[in-house]
């Protein structure tokens, strides 16, 4: 009797995962983001990576500081860190949901809330930290206004650029109202709190919006130029900021001064090695390395987990960039490609910022690592940008088919793979 077994490979010789297969792990790996939901999957998987490591970098590099203020209790820092993370994720959800229509008219109240709270900071409300009137006190609560107005100035921008998109040949309608005077507005008063760090962090999210707006490439060089003369004038007329901008190419001329944050940051970066001292093993947190759970974040992260670790982060971020790239690419919809690409710009350049900073090839402005730093203000922002992201990688024209035909398909079969999870009749 001839026998029933089915063979080791029951898919076709000519199938697409028998070829890639063949091809090895590369050809495997393209076949992956090939999928319809590769963004979709992409996002998700590289945002509660992102988020894991945040969670644990936070409790490590915390716990010393906080064991030291805050009555013996080490966890202080990252139990907040969780509750911001417990309102952030169902935020992110709802805003994965959230219909196109409702997320622009929300933009308008957005845009209105962030602008009303930037300028409270510069009234009795305001409070200063490092020379900086950038946080607002609302009764017990105390947030960072102007990390919602990143968020509400993308929403708010990519819808006003939406609405005019047929009409963005004309430089006129690219800089009114979205540049001029609404952007320059909220740049001012970002200034004015003294935060030059989240001003250029602006500045960098408005010229994302004039790129994919079509802005000639000649304006580019134009506002480069401007915002150095500005930088250096306002560098001038503060001697913190100057000293920052005078030794961070050389943090070791200054050790003991403007020198000392930039240099331990480099010294937890050296010790890490390739693999880390492991996870609570960090020296430099241990009062020598000043906003070493905020901030500085990243140089724990390399003393303890290494190159390999910092070098994980950085894909991740990257994962992150090119699945909302690819969203704004495939989109149909004008929106959701001003938004995926101002909201990817935002979260790339302030992990840019920040690693560069710790890295001493940027003077420390104090830009926090998204997910990875402690803080709320940023933290719940950031996790409504990916939820977002999120819903607009379910938007994408292959994604919705295949969103769709899982919907509509009978029960027990894996979309994509057709294959079935139980025995019985295929169908």
């Amino acid at each position: 009797m001839a026998s029933t077994s089915a063979s080791p490979s029951t898919a076709p010789r000519g199938s697409a995962e028998n070829v890639a297969s063949r091809r090895g792990p590369l050809a495997v790996f393209h076949a992956m983001l090939d999928r319809p939901l590769a963004s979709y999957y992409l996002l998700l998987g590289c945002s509660g990576l992102l988020l894991t490591i945040g969670l644990v970098m936070v409790l490590s590099a915390s716990s010393v500081w906080a064991y030291e203020h805050l009555d013996g209790d080490s966890y202080f820092m990252v139990k907040r860190q969780l509750i911001w993370v417990a309102l952030g994720i169902p935020a992110a959800w709802v805003a994965s949901r959230l219909p196109l229509r409702m997320i622009r008219w929300l933009s308008w109240p957005a845009l209105l809330v962030a602008a009303v709270l930037l300028y409270l900071t510069t009234t009795s409300l305001g409070v200063t930290r490092h020379g900086q009137t950038n946080w607002l006190a609302l009764g017990p609560l105390e947030l960072q206004p102007s990390e919602i107005a990143k968020l509400a100035v993308v929403l708010w921008g990519a819808h006003v650029y939406a609405m005019k998109d047929k009409l963005l040949d004309s430089m006129g309608h690219i800089l009114i109202p979205v540049m001029i005077p609404t952007m320059a507005g909220i740049i001012v008063l970002v200034l004015w709190g003294g935060d030059l760090g989240t001003a250029l962090v602006m500045f960098g999210i408005a010229l994302a919006l004039l790129w994919v707006a079509g802005t000639p490439r000649r304006y580019f060089g134009i506002a480069l130029s401007a915002v150095l003369v500005l930088v250096l004038a306002l560098a001038a007329t503060d001697q913190e900021r100057l000293s920052r901008l005078t030794s961070f190419t050389d943090p070791l001329k200054d050790f003991t001064d403007s020198g000392w944050q930039p240099a331990h940051g480099l010294f937890a970066l050296a010790s890490g090695g390739l693999f880390g001292q492991g996870i609570g093993a960090s020296q430099q947190k241990w009062g020598n390395l000043p906003e070493a759970y905020t901030d500085y974040i990243f140089a724990v992260l390399g003393e303890e987990l290494g190159l390999l670790g910092t070098l994980l982060v950085l894909m991740l971020f990257l994962g992150i960039a090119y699945a909302a790239t690819r969203i704004a690419l495939a989109t149909e919809e004008p929106f959701v490609r001003y938004a995926s690409f101002g909201l990817m710009v935002w979260l790339l350049g302030q992990m840019l910022i920040n690693v560069g900073m710790v890295l001493a090839l940027l003077p420390v402005i104090g830009i926090p690592l998204p997910l990875i730093s402690y803080g709320g203000s940023a933290m719940v922002p950031s996790l409504v940008a990916l939820g977002l992201l999120v819903g607009f990688a379910r938007r994408e024209p292959s994604a919705a088919r295949a969103l769709a035909a899982r919907r509509t398909r009978p029960g027990g079969v894996l979309a994509g793979r057709g294959r079935r999870t139980g025995g019985g009749t295929p169908r």
